[in-house]
């Protein structure tokens, strides 16, 4: 990837050597992070050089009358101005030049301070725009045209006020084995950002499930963007998340697919096991048998502080773990709790964000004694 702002723009920390050599820095960093623990080799899924980006953020900074992209200098030096961005995919790309000019044509740009984008694969995009000010309905009526005129939804966002020209959401479609999946992804939510990447960790996860029996129990499910594609291979799928918004684009998702053999619950991973160990009842699981379930295996994908100890000493008691990390570190902390029962038995790197220290990290584990 060529930028002209590389060594000052804070996006990208690694950029010395090109695309090549900040992935070998990886591999080699989380080989020897993680010798202690597994000496076999670790799986690496590359992510396109450039255009990656799905969704991307960038403050919007005025000097005079104008208005810049701008992001934060590497080494805290203020910020410098984005013409151009090689990260984002090729349609936001086009759209951002694009954009400021119309910011400027319908004067809408007083007190904006920021820029998101959202963007499907095939050029569906959400954008928001972040004020410093109350908006009005002169301002919904200039954003409106700004909207129709460049094709694309517009979101104005200012302090406990939330204006929606369209609509808040893209349809993004996933080749998975090459199966279509197709996924809602609403703005201000979390959806994975390298969707090239996303769909070679699914595939992963997948692999990592082929050989178990019994049924599947997903923590940290998000809006289901692995749980869907796990239906396609057990039987039966229960995925817990405690964010409201996001059981309910699970759901859709699941509609959108045609998927029934999924139930999603919101609670946290505490309540769920005491509702599994009939400890407490939950009106959120009145209409789950969950007897019917052989739950052997589990899949995890947590936040960046990974999991504390009652969820890791959880999932220890499962046959199979499936763990998908975004933070290396907090992996290696929870490891060291989950193989004193289980042992691993195969990991990847996933570069879900070239150019920086970053890397997503999957492990399979077997419970010690089961046969393979």
């Amino acid at each position: 990837m060529e930028c002209k702002l590389f060594g000052q723009c804070g996006a990208c920390r690694i950029y010395d050597g090109g695309y090549e050599s900040q992935l070998d820095q990886k591999v080699t960093l989380n080989k020897e992070r993680f010798a202690k623990y597994y000496l076999g080799d670790i799986e690496v899924f590359r992510s396109p050089i450039q255009n990656y980006r799905a969704r991307s953020e960038f403050k919007i900074w005025h000097i005079d009358d104008a208005i810049y992209y701008a992001m934060n200098h590497k080494d805290h030096k203020g910020v410098v101005l984005v013409e151009e961005c090689p990260q984002v995919n090729t349609h936001i790309a086009a759209l951002m030049p694009k954009l400021l000019a119309a910011i400027k044509r319908y004067k809408i740009e007083c007190k904006l301070f920021g820029v998101d984008f959202l963007s499907s694969s095939s050029g569906e995009i959400v954008v928001s725009l972040l004020y410093h000010r109350q908006l009005d309905d002169i301002w919904l009526q200039n954003a409106k045209e700004l909207a129709q005129e460049l094709g694309i939804y517009l979101i104005g966002r200012a302090r406990k006020q939330k204006i929606v020209c369209g609509q808040d959401y893209i349809t993004e479609t996933l080749c998975v084995k090459g199966r279509e999946y197709r996924f809602y992804h609403i703005e201000n939510s979390f959806t994975q950002p390298n969707p090239r990447v996303n769909e070679q960790m699914i595939s992963w996860a997948l692999d990592a499930f082929s050989s178990v029996d019994g049924d599947l129990l997903e923590l940290y499910c998000g809006a289901g963007n692995f749980t869907i594609p796990f239906a396609s291979i057990f039987k039966k799928v229960l995925a817990t998340e405690i964010s409201k918004s996001s059981i309910n684009a699970a759901k859709s998702n699941m509609q959108l697919n045609g998927v029934q053999n999924i139930e999603f619950i919101r609670m946290s991973v505490e309540e769920f096991v005491d509702a599994l160990a009939g400890v407490r009842e939950f009106n959120r699981m009145k209409h789950i048998e969950i007897n019917d379930y052989t739950l052997k295996s589990v899949f995890i994908d947590p936040p960046r502080s990974g999991m504390d100890r009652f969820t890791t000493k959880f999932c220890s008691k499962f046959d199979t773990i499936v763990y998908i990390s975004c933070n290396p570190e907090t992996l290696y902390r929870d490891l060291e709790m989950l193989l004193q029962t289980h042992t691993i038995e195969k990991m990847a790197l996933f570069d879900q964000f070239p150019y920086t220290h970053h890397a997503e990290m999957g492990v399979k584990l077997r419970k010690k004694g089961e046969n393979r």
